[in-house]
């Protein structure tokens, strides 16, 4: 079963992209942020052409998350538990049917928090704190679990092309660290990690100052996975040649296979 998340910065300007590349990966979930549209505006015929069953939690202009499955999404949630209330659509959960089981995924549009310090950086710590306390709840059912999405955080210095550049910035600041830190603790596995230990591989290019062509990135695009997911992860690896294409989003697709027997 291949799983993958993609910030696709405007689902309206990226659908070409989006359509290439389901043919060209064949996903079986994916989980796009981003969408920049409301739910209605979602192109969702020519995703559903494409083989997908879509599920949208959107908003217009800003944010919006969604889930594509080849399979029927069941017990979808919108909005993340304790943020009752929030305007901002960054988060959407669902299950999919995984061999003779259940997948639980969600797509995560984690707040940028900049400026830092500032109201935008407490709202996102206070966002990371909501999704901690709703990953524990999660990880109890003890099935498989994957949280996927753009968690706007820079793990390591490992995960970034120039740390001493962005130590200042929201997703590189020593309380974001250390609220990712509270989550993965929880017992998720980062994939691309588990995976792949070569540092500096980014899912991210800035459109500024030649980022792309200098390779200047960072990584915060994760698929988390529950024991249960982990335990089957067979690989894991970022699409980076997408950012390459005609019109590219800033990020790119990451995607892990997960073998349900």
């Amino acid at each position: 079963m291949k799983i993958a998340t993609w910030n696709v910065n405007s689902i309206k300007v990226r659908l070409p992209n989006l359509l290439a590349w389901l043919k060209d990966a064949d996903p079986d979930v994916v989980c796009l942020q981003e969408l920049k549209c409301v739910d209605d505006a979602f192109p969702r015929s020519q995703v559903e052409d494409a083989g997908y069953n879509v599920e949208t939690h959107g908003q217009k202009t800003y944010n919006g998350v969604a889930i594509l499955s080849k399979s029927p999404l069941e017990d979808v949630t919108r909005g993340l538990p304790g943020m009752e209330g929030d305007e901002q659509a960054r988060y959407l959960e669902g299950l999919v049917p995984a061999g003779d089981q259940m997948l639980r995924i969600a797509s995560i549009y984690l707040p940028n928090g900049n400026p830092a310090p500032g109201p935008k950086y407490e709202y996102k710590l206070d966002w990371m704190d909501k999704l901690r306390a709703h990953a524990e709840t999660l990880l109890a059912y003890e099935e498989p679990l994957a949280l996927t999405g753009d968690y706007n955080v820079i793990p390591t210095p490992d995960d970034v092309h120039d740390a001493a550049a962005w130590a200042d910035d929201a997703l590189f600041r020593p309380d974001t660290l250390k609220a990712f830190r509270s989550i993965a603790n929880l017992g998720l596995t980062d994939a691309f990690r588990a995976c792949h230990t070569t540092p500096h591989r980014y899912s991210f290019w800035d459109y500024q100052a030649g980022a792309w062509q200098k390779d200047n990135g960072i990584r915060i695009d994760h698929l988390m996975l529950s024991a249960h997911a982990a335990d089957r992860l067979v690989s894991c690896d970022i699409d980076k040649y997408v950012r390459d294409w005609e019109k590219p989003s800033d990020h790119v697709p990451v995607w892990a296979e997960l073998d349900f027997g």
